[in-house]
């Protein structure tokens, strides 16, 4: 109970921090903040500036990343932790789901509520800045760190940043959109350049980050790789250029943990802030510090240039109310028994078993087999199930054995890496299945190994069901588990789970696959006709193996969506990791990036992009688009700011739930272009995921704002909506969409 009550308390004072909590801040409230951090500042020395901007160094203060009091104004300095999963190194906290499996939920509601509830742990532990949402884009299948954000399209990758921004931000904490731009591999990070042309750049992998500005987010992470051949944090086109220029950003840029490669090219680029302060982790020196001091008394950089620095700094500090009651740093990182180990939990268990159950996407389900106990063939109290491999049990040494994650021993639930945080506790699909069945007076039996297919065929042939698990993980690249340096080597399952898959459904006629993934793997079985239903699970952190039995046994209908394509083979994906050679890294497929490739080059994919089936069945029909407000006015409508979108159309559909269960259904809008745009054949440009009774119809709303019908000009560094017909189309993926409507420009 007194979990309960603390977590209600910071919710509350989140609330009472952010006033409307699911607004952005208001420009008024940016210039109330803003004259607050002018005040703030011009009362401090050159030093004291320089000591705003510069993390006192790794392992140099209790969190990941720490800037120093400035005593003789009352400013107790920051506190910067990781991770996009929970408050990293500490007990007492909540492992969250991945973003890929938030993301894959395609519920606003549920991207908010997981972010409000992470940022009341970040609050409670006493964390000013939490170093998350991760915002990249899924552009190679294999990408180490692709689970920690929200799948291969910018659209939706936007949406799920803009919700978990403001969840964040409504603790009065500040969120951090990382990592900013073209980190899309682990090897190489720290040399490759991504090169990208202006208008790809701006299209895919600069969108999300525009929708973390229109949220209001109070920083912005630079990333390790070089942009065309430039740093990222001394990349003064991606940093004052275009965030700070063309999309207004108001607060500021703080490198990734020693990314920053120069003092004086990367001031004067737009970076504000160096973390952890030292050049390498642990080192002493500093681009900062005193060289800072140094070149801001010689004239290298402007005193007025460092006073933007620190008024950035200090803005969100007072906009979000950290002046006033927030609480100090409550753990140590770099000590697991120090500190005073406030239980932050709350009851947050429950969004992280919703989301884990509404993250499940279930790709095959052959004569409807699932869900569990609803055919009279398996509601006999001595049926039996039969659970096969390494992933359906625990890990021996625990669920925090290896650190930041970097093994893959038992069920899969985090990648690793730094996005990782601990388990409070961990449940298996063994114990969340054998829990939900003895309910109903039935078996579970299994076998753990994923090596030992003889007895793995011996215990699927006594069971009614065989319910057979694998995995595949990946991380950051200073971590290498079983030879992959971060990004995966390819895209099989782990540990022979590919053989052990089919030697259960050679053994039993009614096989059930489950996979917990970072991302896209190949299925080479998937057309066993002993393989009756396949389930992703992805990453659901630590209720694990109760979400997944939740739609096993249909408590929850299943209602996840794919955020990636499955493609048949590896080769079928329009780009790759670069292992070795030549680290200029050439984005060649430019928009086209997953399904928009499979689309323009016509080819057929395992399961598309937005896929995911349902116990039910639903229908779509009547579709409407109609013009708001002034979109017939072109010239209102050319007038496209990225900050302040406006409403140009509307669109509504009727979805009806055909089927013999209640259930949500995620329905999506596709645009077409006008061909001279050059645009892929389609984009997704709206999404909804609405809960239909069955036998019952519900009206689908949309809306279409200039710029999501736009495309950026390089020629005139702006966003023009083009001249011709669009092609609105809505359906349950990108591969099944029945519904058209058009309009001109």
């Amino acid at each position: 109970m007194m979990r309960f009550k603390f977590s209600v308390l910071i919710i509350l004072l989140a609330i009472l921090c952010c006033g409307k909590c699911q607004v952005p801040p208001s420009d008024d409230d940016w210039a109330t903040a803003k004259q607050k951090a002018v005040t703030f500042v011009n009362k401090l020395s050159i030093e004291e500036k320089v000591a705003l901007a510069t993390g006192v160094g790794w392992q140099k203060g209790k969190c990941v990343g720490n800037t120093p009091a400035i005593d003789r104004v009352g400013y107790p300095g920051l506190c910067l932790e990781d991770s996009p999963t929970g408050v990293r190194f500490t007990d007492k906290a909540s492992a969250f789901p991945a973003g890929i499996n938030v993301a894959t939920t395609w519920n606003k509601t549920l991207i908010y509520e997981r972010s409000l509830a992470m940022g009341a742990e970040f609050r409670g532990k006493g964390v000013n800045v939490a170093l998350t949402p991760m915002m990249n884009i899924g552009r190679v299948a294999a990408g180490g760190r692709n689970w920690e954000g929200f799948g291969a399209d910018p659209y939706l990758t936007g949406e799920a940043a803009y919700w978990s921004v403001l969840g964040i931000q409504a603790n009065g904490v500040l969120a951090c959109a990382k990592h900013y731009i073209g980190n899309e591999q682990e090897h190489f990070r720290t040399s490759e350049s991504s090169n990208i042309d202006e208008r790809t750049l701006h299209e895919v992998y600069e969108w999300p980050f525009i929708r973390s500005v229109q949220a209001g987010v109070g920083s912005v992470m630079c990333s390790y790789n070089k942009v065309n051949n430039t740093y990222a944090c001394e990349n003064n086109y991606t940093l004052n250029v275009v965030l700070k220029g063309e999309f207004g950003y108001r607060g500021y840029i703080m490198s990734d943990w020693s990314a920053t490669m120069s003092g004086v090219p990367s001031v004067l680029a737009g970076l504000d802030m160096t973390m952890p302060g030292d050049i390498t982790m642990g080192s002493g020196t500093s681009y900062f510090g005193q060289n800072l001091t140094n070149a801001v008394k010689n004239g290298q950089v402007s005193q007025e240039r460092l006073t933007d620095m620190g008024t950035r700094i200090m803005t969100p500090w007072f906009l979000f109310g950290q002046d006033k009651n927030f609480p100090a740093v409550n753990f140590d990182f770099r000590d697991p028994n120090a500190g005073e180990h406030v239980d932050v939990q709350g009851n947050h268990a429950e969004v992280i078993r919703k989301i884990g159950a509404d993250s499940n996407v279930l790709l095959k389900n052959s004569k409807s087999v699932l869900p569990f106990g609803k055919n009279k063939v398996d509601s006999d109290s001595a049926f039996t199930y039969a659970l096969i491999g390494q992933d359906a049990g625990p890990s021996p040494r625990g669920p925090n054995g290896c650190a930041d994650h970097g093994c893959d021993e038992g069920t899969l639930a985090q990648g690793w890496g730094s996005g990782t945080s601990n388990f409070p506790y961990l449940v298996t699909p063994l114990e969340g299945i054998t829990n939900r069945a003895k309910a109903n007076g039935q078996t579970v039996v299994s076998s753990l190994s994923d090596s030992d297919l003889d007895a793995a065929k011996k215990m699927a042939a006594s069971a009614d069901f065989a319910i057979v698990f694998g995995n595949a993980d990946s991380g950051e690249q200073y971590i290498t588990v079983e030879g992959n340096e971060g990004d995966r080597n390819d895209l099989n399952l782990w540990h022979n789970a590919n053989a052990l898959i089919e030697a259960v459904a050679s053994a039993n006629t009614r096989t059930v696959v489950v996979i917990h993934s970072v991302g896209p793997v190949l299925m080479p079985w998937i057309d066993n006709p002993n393989i009756v239903a396949v389930v992703m699970a992805g990453l659901p952190g630590q209720e694990s193996g109760n979400s997944l039995a939740d739609v096993l046994f249909g408590d929850v209908n299943p209602s996840g969506k794919l955020v990636f394509t499955l493609a048949q083979n590896r080769s079928n994906y329009p780009a790759d990791v670069v292992y070795s050679g030549s680290q200029q890294i050439d984005y060649k497929e430019g928009l086209l990036v997953d399904y928009k490739w499979f689309d323009a080059k016509n080819i057929e994919p395992l399961f598309p992009f937005g896929f995911g089936l349902s116990y039910t069945t639903f229908t779509y029909s009547n579709i409407k688009l109609s013009p708001v407000s002034s979109s017939d006015d072109k010239d209102v409508a050319a007038a496209v700011n990225v900050l302040k979108p406006v409403v140009l159309y509307k669109v509504s559909v009727t979805l009806t739930n055909t089927g013999n269960f209640d259930g949500e259904e995620v329905a999506q809008l596709y645009l077409s272009f006008p061909e001279s745009a050059g645009e892929p054949p389609k984009i997704l440009r709206g999404f909804e995921k609405v809960n239909v009774p069955k036998g019952k119809s519900v009206d689908v709303v949309f809306y279409l704002t200039d710029l999501e019908i736009s495309t950026f000009v390089v020629s005139s560094s702006s966003w023009v909506i083009p001249s011709g017909e669009f092609k609105v189309m809505v359906g349950s993926h990108s591969r099944s969409l029945p519904l058209v409507a058009t309009f001109s420009r």
